[in-house]
């Protein structure tokens, strides 16, 4: 299969990979062949890229992180629980989800199995959901990528719970902000900006009330937005007066919205959120940090389409956790732009004077 930006897809092209709504269930189907209509649609739920079958790729199929079930149950108690606060925003305390904590320790549980069966800690979220999806898709990917940290970091299975629960509900301060401002396709004015800025005491606010959730896990919402120079929000926090589990989820944070589309602008590539982070290391974050981030996050992920400077296109085979920046590809259309006789691939980080032109 082929990973392609939506521009580039055709009708009658089939999709190999599922696209999904925002409470975990099935938007469109793998196999279902693509028509003018399905495309204009999907492009309007913000959807900007898709998984494509392609016979001579047809052996490409990138390794999910999660399984497909795993992220269903996440990310459906992720928008059952999101929905209850929204839903009934003068209700305080447990009232409105009483079994949050046990709930969600159970959903991270999950999580964490899926990724203790994995062979490698390179991680790639290639999972397609619309702008509606957004703020559950974000919250679960959140939380995979926390869950990988903190096994680089080497934190103990009670620290990964409290460090899983904090990521997952991270983001539930959101609830209590009009939707229009959340989903506002232009800049901010500076009553907005202050009103989205009450977001992570919110959050904070909500989660303290649950016995059965840590504290440290409450303070994942509260000082996501902290920044290690001390100029990110509520509190100007800075450097270790940041809670490890929070920065470890603003940085996640903050690559999955690069790499996410949203109204206002079109997503990053992993690369250049990778370029974006390290620019922010000793500023935003701490630079260490940030390197066994990027250390764990597949830079250009399986069935990946590229442009070479040799002006060949490319398709990626496989990653190379020892180069991330440097996978193996198979050449799909020469630089004249005929197809290859025979398929064969190329091993980038052997290939030195090559480099990778773009995504398509």
């Amino acid at each position: 299969m082929r990973r392609m930006q939506i521009d580039r897809v055709m009708p009658g092209d089939i999709v190999a990979r599922t696209i999904f709504q925002e409470n975990g269930s099935v938007l469109l189907g793998e196999g279902v062949e693509l028509s003018d209509r399905y495309i204009e649609r999907l492009r309007n739920l913000g959807i900007d890229f898709l998984f494509i079958e392609d016979g001579k790729t047809a052996d490409i199929v990138p390794e999910d992180t999660i399984r497909d079930e795993t992220r269903k149950e996440a990310v459906n108690e992720i928008y059952k629980t999101m929905n209850a606060f929204k839903d009934d925003p003068g209700i305080q305390g447990r009232t409105i989800a009483p079994d949050m904590g046990k709930n969600f320790r159970r959903v991270f549980g999950s999580i964490m199995q899926d990724l203790a069966t994995r062979p490698t800690m390179l991680v790639n979220l290639s999972t397609i959901h619309s702008n509606d999806a957004y703020l559950f898709q974000h919250s679960f990917n959140v939380a995979v990528l926390a869950g990988i940290m903190g096994i680089a970091k080497g934190l103990n299975r009670n620290q990964l719970e409290e460090l899983g629960i904090g990521a997952l509900l991270f983001d539930i301060g959101m609830t209590k902000l009009p939707k229009q401002l959340v989903q506002k396709p232009g800049p901010l004015t500076a009553d907005e900006r202050a009103l989205l800025q009450t977001h992570p005491k919110e959050g904070f606010n909500i989660l303290r009330k649950y016995h059965d959730i840590s504290i440290v896990s409450a303070h994942c919402a509260l000082q996501h937005h902290e920044r290690f120079n001390g100029s990110g929000y509520p509190r100007q926090l800075q450097r270790d007066e940041i809670h490890l589990y929070a920065q470890i989820v603003g940085l996640a944070d903050t690559f999955d919205a690069l790499t996410s589309p949203r109204p206002y602008r079109k997503r990053y590539t992993a690369s250049e959120a990778i370029e974006y982070l390290f620019a922010a290391g000793g500023t935003y974050f701490e630079l260490e940090l940030i390197k066994l981030f990027c250390n764990h996050i597949s830079v250009y992920p399986v069935s990946t389409t590229l442009l070479l400077s040799t002006g060949q296109t490319v398709v990626v085979t496989e990653n190379n956790e020892l180069a991330v920046h440097r996978p193996q590809v198979r050449v799909i259309k020469e630089a004249d732009g005929s197809e290859p006789k025979s398929p064969y691939e190329i091993e980038l980080k052997n290939e030195t004077h090559i480099t990778i032109t773009k995504e398509l």
